[in-house]
């Protein structure tokens, strides 16, 4: 019987199959090979008591997307949830995951939360500078409801992790979606404005056919450390029209004259703060590898 892992609790799996939900463990061959089941993975699985529902998953098959930390697999979409306040927009963490995305080749979504809370409306800017770039960018007060249709428009027919720092707002969201508290909130903290995270376990929920949500705690810290240096300016999308217009062949797009990407920024064809941003990852992936060797 075929299946979908929709959680794991220590060395427990939960498969969705046809027939019904199955509480499984796998076998020591996995071990043996050094593979573990994750969520998201198509499983086959032997029913070893139908009364009960218990089995054995039995093969792993082919994944087309795996994340290391926190362990997911085969997601189609990522949603990254950016506070427009308390906790403020953290586009350095965004760049480096909207990077991340482009590099393991999954779509990316846009959600500014709290829009309601940004007096100065400056999440207007943010929305501009990403649309521009070609992602889609929704805008959300989880709280009054506002966005949660458009949102469920655009997860239709994937899996979607949602990702961002603690306190954006995901948790909200998410019971928003499913209108009705599906994952436990946190509070952010009055002293110091940054988000406690509550969420301890990876799952994967149904919104309806072939739509699923995963709340993935940790999501936010992940090291894009995969990305090498010098293939970085590739996963800024809006990047690789003008990269071919670098004199030097091997152009870091850094230090460089005559490099196309600053060129085009210089032009106002490239938002400048999401460049700055771009040469400060470069830099915290180069000093990564220099310090490997």
């Amino acid at each position: 019987m075929q299946g979908l892992i929709i959680e794991n609790i220590s060395n427990l799996y939960q498969v969705k199959t046809e027939e019904g939900l199955y509480e499984t463990t796998a076998r020591g061959k996995f071990k043996k090979d050094e593979i573990t089941p994750v969520v998201g993975d198509k499983v086959e699985i032997t029913v070893t008591d139908e009364i009960q529902k218990k089995a054995v998953i039995e093969e792993i098959y082919e994944r087309q997307v795996y994340i290391k930390r926190p362990k997911l697999a085969n997601i189609t979409q990522i949603v990254f949830v950016v506070s427009s306040k308390d906790p403020k927009p953290d586009l350095y963490m965004l760049d480096k995951q909207l990077a991340f995305a482009e590099y393991i080749g999954v779509n990316a979504i846009i959600v500014l939360n709290k829009t309601d809370l940004d007096q100065k409306e400056e999440f207007k800017n943010i929305k501009q500078v990403y649309s521009k770039i070609g992602y889609t960018v929704i805008l959300t007060d989880a709280k009054q409801r506002k966005g949660i249709e458009e949102l469920k428009q655009a997860l239709k027919n994937n899996v979607n992790a949602f990702s961002g720092n603690s306190g954006v707002g995901k948790s909200t969201l998410i019971n928003g979606i499913f209108n009705k508290d599906i994952t436990q909130e946190g509070e952010i903290s009055k002293k110091n404005k940054r988000g406690k995270n509550t969420t301890t376990a990876i799952k994967l929920y149904e919104i309806d056919d072939n739509t699923y949500i995963a709340d993935t705690p940790g999501f936010s810290t992940f090291d894009i450390s995969e990305i090498e240096s010098k293939d970085l300016y590739q996963y800024f999308k809006e990047f690789n029209t003008y990269a071919k217009n670098c004199e030097f062949i091997g152009c870091t797009h850094i230090k460089e004259e005559n490099c196309g990407i600053k060129q085009a920024m210089q032009e106002g064809k490239i938002d400048t703060a999401r460049y700055e941003r771009f040469c400060k990852i470069y830099n915290e992936l180069k000093e990564k590898e220099e310090r490997k060797w």
